[in-house]
């Protein structure tokens, strides 16, 4: 028996018997070459329940996620250890975890939480570091909101997604 990071005791034999996530986003990476598309995130539960998360830079095609579940399952052993497998686009109102997915957004209207503080505003710029959004703000003795842009280290945002609207 091993401690983890929780300071729960796990066996040893059940660490050696999980899943490697580096080999799953390895088979992952294979099947994206030469396409628009990207791998966001895999998860990996105790239970060996695998999700893949990709996105694109335009769309993501159903055809390439039924691609990547079949590379998958051809190069990992059932007989070894047995998975779930379950390979798709981020949702559209999913929150962004890449600075890729930040960039694809520049000129739409996304929602971030921030220092407690939700707002809304256009992602007007991303990099490395942080992202810029142009928020209406309401100020004291004026009738119309001014528009005022606000940058963002990522490590401070708990989340940025879409905003999706229903007219």
């Amino acid at each position: 028996m091993q401690k983890n990071r929780g300071g729960h005791y796990v066996s040893l034999s059940l660490l050696l018997k999980m899943i490697d996530k580096v080999v799953i986003e390895n088979l992952v990476t294979e099947c994206l070459t030469d396409t628009d598309c990207y791998l966001v995130d895999v998860k990996i539960s105790p239970s060996n329940q695998i999700v893949v998360e990709i996105d694109s830079d335009t769309i993501v095609d159903i055809d390439l996620c039924v691609k990547i579940s079949r590379h998958i399952d051809e190069n990992m052993d059932r007989d070894v250890e047995d998975f779930e497998l379950e390979v798709g686009s981020c949702g559209i109102t999913s929150p962004f975890k890449l600075v890729r997915q930040y960039m694809k957004n520049i000129g739409n209207e996304v929602e971030v939480l921030a220092d407690g503080q939700k707002m809304t505003g256009i992602l007007v710029d991303a990099n490395e570091n942080d992202f810029s959004v142009d928020v209406q703000v309401k100020e004291k003795g004026k009738k119309k909101p001014v528009i005022v842009t606000k940058t963002f280290e990522y490590k401070n945002v708990k989340y940025t997604k879409y905003n999706l609207k229903f007219n």
